[in-house]
């Protein structure tokens, strides 16, 4: 049966010159006679487009226009209302936050869509706002409910089928596991959960047992989200599915395994690290999604700038030394160095590396995985590696005193050496070289460059918000810019400072879907070798030496990297707060000379005071 168009909203096209009674009875028989939808039928016949439809509903109804050219869905608000449900009702839920639900409805005068959504709000304890949505976007978001959960839904459906047809037929035996995995539905479910990720920019998957369901979280933005539940019992199936993929060992789930394996995704070759570990539920999954384009990275796009820029370009430009880059797992040394990688490669030197594992693949770099299981190490493999003529070494990880002895040698020897080492900030790496057994003298001609690094999330550039700073911010802002080179301080000084603040209201953004967040920066310091720099390591390396040595040769710390970019609206101020918390002993935290500390205005700022 035809669905109706109401005759009030008919009355009111004619009422309006749109058409005529004739014309739209006419329509409306012939709609009736062809079951076809009549408000689609008086597009089809030229009676009314579909915007001025829009638009005289709005105006009848009294409520607001949904348009994807305006707002973009946000996925996570497809989970409240099924997908069979919109499309029988047409209605489609596009936002969601504060606990509130916005929802486009095709005919706002269909009481049995109204009372649908009554019913599904009142059982989720959610508010309704309404809007009027065209035939078109209509059915265009409708296709975008083919989402994770959906297309997982729709193979579970497949495996509980067959499993239902396998016990009639053989008796009620459960699938071996062999059976299930070979199943298509579970191969669906892995590559759903692998595309999504892709999509999403996640950086990582992890797929975990409990005792009764498997969850599966996305790492998107430095920010774990979980986005599927699914039942126990596929969880072995699932594993298996991964190890399939990786070449694991599929028998063996009370030891860890590590493996790789690729997909071609929308004609990209996207890499995938597999990282198994076993727990009382089951073995968990990690898989970290690598970044085809990471080698082709700038590193000014990686937010290394100015005067910090130059530096590490006058580091890589020296015949040899070492160039040191630190900071916590996550916080992103491994781009930075592929970045810098990238600009080293050309074809009149030899560049090797030894990685564990190799992250990312670099076009014209000799790249060698090590194994600590059969003796290849980062030792043994620095040892080799000087019998093949390189210019340019990189070692994934400095970790023990034997690497560090064999960089310095190294380096000394008229090489360029890239490394990473895990230190809180750029001062900390010299104590550090020294705990790992390097004599002070041999620091000096060998060491570089200390850089350390931290990641910040960038706002949306489509949904900050501007605002201005408050009492806390500002005195953060004025103290950070109070230490650094006056030059710079001075270009950035202002009575009232704007600052940009991410969009908190629920309201789906069509760039960033609704997370106010898009994409990551790193905010950086930089600690370059001088002779005064020398001086204090030859005679007595302490904290308050280094600091000073520090702010005499005007280096800017990660915090004050960080005030830069939030000036510059690229990040939040309480994002950059919640990460100089964590940096024990930053320099900015100290406190201040009038009664209100830093970190009184850090923790101000953290309150959102």
């Amino acid at each position: 049966m035809a669905r109706r168009v109401p005759q009030t909203l008919l009355d009111e096209l004619v009422r309006r010159g749109h058409t005529t009674r004739e014309r739209v009875d006419e329509v409306v028989a012939q709609a009736q006679t062809d079951d076809k939808d009549i408000g689609a039928a008086l597009i089809d016949a030229g009676v009314i487009s579909d915007a001025d439809l829009l638009q005289v509903k709005s105006e009848l109804y009294r409520l607001p226009i949904f348009s994807l050219t305006d707002i973009e869905p946000d996925p996570a608000a497809f989970k409240e209302i099924s997908e069979d449900v919109a499309g029988f009702y047409r209605i489609v839920p596009f936002a969601i936050g504060n606990d509130v639900l916005k929802v486009g409805i095709v005919d706002p005068e269909d009481i049995d869509a109204l009372e649908a959504l009554k019913f599904i709000a009142a059982d989720k304890g959610l508010r309704l706002e309404k809007y009027v949505i065209g035939y078109k976007d209509f059915s265009d978001i409708l296709k975008r409910f083919r989402s994770l959960t959906g297309e997982v839904g729709k193979a579970l459906e497949s495996i509980v089928s067959q499993a239902e047809r396998e016990a009639v037929k053989e008796g009620g035996p459960e699938l071996q596991l062999e059976e299930i995995t070979a199943e298509s539905p579970v191969t669906q479910i892995v590559s759903s959960i692998l595309a999504h990720a892709i999509d999403s920019r996640a950086s990582d998957i992890h797929i975990e047992a409990f005792e009764d369901r498997v969850r599966v979280r996305y790492r998107i933005d430095g920010v774990l989200q979980n986005v599927l539940d699914l039942p126990k019992n596929l969880h072995a199936p699932v594993v298996t599915r991964v190890k399939i993929l990786t070449d694991l060992k599929i028998d063996e789930t009370r030891l860890p395994q590590d493996g790789r394996f690729s997909i071609v995704h929308n004609k990209t070759k996207i890499d995938f690290r597999v990282s198994t570990f076993p727990t009382k539920n089951g073995e968990k999954i990690v898989t970290r999604i690598l970044d085809p384009l990471a080698s082709r990275v700038d590193l000014s796009g990686l937010g290394i700038e100015g005067h910090q820029l130059n530096l590490l370009q006058e580091a890589m430009a020296e015949p040899y030394g070492i160039i040191l880059i630190t900071g916590p797992t996550g916080s992103g040394k491994s781009t930075t160095i592929a970045g810098m990688l990238k600009q080293l490669n050309t074809e009149n030197v030899n560049i090797v590396t030894l990685e564990d594992p190799i992250e990312y693949f670099i076009e014209g770099v000799n790249q060698s995985q090590t194994h600590e299981e059969i003796g290849y190490t980062f030792a043994s493999g620095l040892r080799h590696i000087l019998r093949q003529d390189p210019d340019i070494i990189m070692v994934g990880e400095i970790r023990d005193r034997e690497t560090a002895s064999l960089a310095v040698q190294a380096s000394l020897t008229g090489h360029i050496v890239l490394s990473t080492l895990h230190t809180n900030d750029a001062l900390g790496v010299i104590p550090r070289l020294i705990d790992m057994g390097v004599e002070k003298y041999l620091i000096p001609p060998t060491l570089v460059l200390a850089a350390a690094q931290r990641l910040l999330r960038r706002l949306c550039e489509e949904c900050k918000i501007k605002d201005t700073a408050n009492v806390a911010e500002t005195r953060l802002i004025n103290d950070a810019l109070d230490a650094m080179p006056a030059e710079l301080a001075k270009s950035l000084r202002a009575e009232a400072y704007e600052l940009y603040r991410p969009n908190q209201d629920g309201q789906a953004c069509k760039v960033c879907g609704g997370k106010a967040f898009k994409g990551r920066i790193g905010i950086y310091e930089m600690l370059r070798m001088t002779p005064e720099l020398e001086q204090i390591i030859l005679t007595s390396v302490s904290e308050s030496a280094l600091k000073q040595e520090a702010r005499r040769q005007g280096m800017v710390t990660m915090f004050q990297d960080g005030i830069m970019k939030v000036l510059r609206g690229v990040a939040s101020m309480q994002e950059l707060v919640e990460i100089a918390q964590a940096i024990e002993g930053d320099q900015s935290l100290e406190a201040g000379d009038d009664g209100f500390t830093e970190q009184e205005a850090v923790s101000a700022v953290a309150q959102n005071v």
